[in-house]
């Protein structure tokens, strides 16, 4: 019963917030109400799973954590290409991409030993 009253308090505080602060902050509002709800309603759903007695799932990896990965090769792929070819020339360009390389292909053999 305590939720409820949380979650109406919150409404209530969210929209005179917004009528405070004006329309230009109304989805700001709306997204801070909604996540403080999803995390009420998260939390009331793990209760009640672990009154029932059903055991927790597991906390599922992000399906795009390649993303950070590339991003990162190509921010450091692009300084190390101009430093590895001007001080190293060939073979220090081979060297620092060749090290690029082998950490996105240990990532991608990671992730797909994961899906098995």
């Amino acid at each position: 019963m305590q939720d409820y009253q949380d979650i109406r308090q919150d409404m209530r505080a969210t929209v005179e917030a917004r009528r405070d602060l004006g329309p230009e902050y109304e989805t700001a509002l709306i997204e801070s109400f909604v996540s403080r709800l999803d995390a009420t309603i998260a939390h009331r759903v793990r209760s009640e799973m672990h009154a029932a007695g059903v055991p927790a799932a597991k906390p599922r990896k992000n399906p795009n954590s390649s993303i950070p990965i590339a991003l990162g090769s190509m921010g450091i792929g692009i300084p190390l290409t101009a430093i590895a070819a001007q001080t190293s020339g060939t073979a220090g360009l081979l060297l620092a991409w060749g090290g690029i390389v082998a950490i996105n292909f240990a990532h991608a053999l990671s992730r797909w030993r994961e899906r098995d």
